[in-house]
């Protein structure tokens, strides 16, 4: 008999694996659809979500390849874009970047109030980007990399739906930032595997990640300790938060998108309450996996973080390990990610800022 409901699990494992149905996912997956689908349903927008087992590569979502506003987790694929650029050797850590007026946003960041001239290195620059959401920085980086660039790498990697339409204003065309859950799944994907760009570049992109300020999203309902690597996005009446998270046993990609929000707060509580039904049946989804005895994708090696200060400085150094190996395809099958060491990350409230 136990060979039996093996012999079923495996099967169902296998009919989701080569599915694009949501709901072919056994087990508690498939009891997360239904949740899902069920907070859509009442959802106060238009929203999009994927979430996707690291371990075994099952997939549950919602509207996932819907095509939405990005507001500023498109400023993940500028970062991507900038390692790109590093490991060709046109780019450097250390180069300075001089404030130009025309980088200027004033919706969001400190950089808008710096003098005109000021010099900030690519690190300082990438750390403020992601953790602060700082505008000015992001344009700056943009300016360096072109935006032309970052949209033909998004191509590359096969992200149909990502584009950067123009530089980040506050008071400019929401419209013109785009993605969708999908894409953001296969590049944090790609990240977690420590395939995007090459291993050194995945790892420092996952620590630049983990040291987001704006926690008040997705994190908010995760249990302390779970280590989070995202990026949120926030912009009239847009709100999204995309990440890794690295829950022991059952690391999962997770993004949510949403937009037409009535109110920003009517965001917060469903993106909140999507974390939470994805955190506590995946949970039981990697019981349900050891019961059933099904089979989970090869471990990666340990892997450390480095520190996240390094980057916070315009004079720090970081000297990369061997990335000569390329970057392999996003749709090859990956082993799951090793969850990296703790980051402590302040737990703000959550604010009104744009992008």
């Amino acid at each position: 008999m136990r060979f039996i409901r093996t012999a079923l699990a495996c099967a169902a494992l296998f009919i989701a694996l080569h599915s694009t149905s949501f709901a072919a996912a056994p087990g508690p997956l498939g009891e997360l659809q239904l949740q899902l689908s069920s907070l859509s349903m009442h959802a106060p927008g238009n929203v999009g979500i994927v979430i996707k087992d690291l371990s075994t590569g099952l997939t549950s979502g919602v509207n996932a390849s819907a095509n939405m506003p990005a507001a500023s987790i498109i400023k993940i694929p500028v970062m991507v874009e900038v390692f790109r650029q590093m490991s060709l050797g046109t780019v450097g850590l250390n180069d300075l970047l001089h404030l130009q007026r025309g980088d200027r946003d004033n919706g969001w960041g400190d950089l808008a109030d710096a003098r005109t001239g000021t010099p900030y290195s690519v690190s300082k620059l990438m750390w403020l980007m992601i953790t602060e959401s700082d505008n000015t920085a992001t344009n700056m980086l943009i300016r360096r990399v072109g935006r032309s660039h970052i949209n033909a790498t998004m191509h590359d990697l096969g992200l149909a739906q990502t584009r950067l339409g123009d530089y980040i204003r506050s008071d400019g065309d929401i419209r013109s930032l785009r993605s969708s859950p999908n894409d953001m799944m296969k590049l944090l994907e790609a990240m977690a595997q420590e395939r995007l760009i090459d291993a050194w570049s995945s790892r420092a992109m996952i620590t630049i990640l983990t040291g987001q300020h704006h926690n008040g999203l997705l994190p908010q309902p995760l249990p302390s300790g779970i280590q989070i690597a995202h990026k949120t996005g926030t912009l009239h009446d847009t709100l999204n938060d995309v990440g890794i998270v690295y829950m022991e046993n059952t690391p999962y990609i997770i993004a949510v998108m949403t937009t037409h929000l009535p109110t920003l707060d009517s965001g917060r509580r469903f993106i909140r309450n999507v974390s939470s039904a994805a955190f506590h049946q995946l949970a039981r989804f990697a019981t349900w996996r050891e019961t059933n005895s099904i089979p989970t994708l090869a471990k990666l090696p340990t892997y450390t973080a480095p520190d996240a200060t390094m980057w916070q400085t315009p004079n720090d150094v970081l000297t990369p390990v061997d990335s000569s190996a390329s970057a392999t395809s996003m749709n090859e099958p990956q082993p799951p990610p090793a969850a990296p060491a703790p980051v402590n990350t302040p737990d703000p409230n959550a604010s009104n800022h744009p992008l």
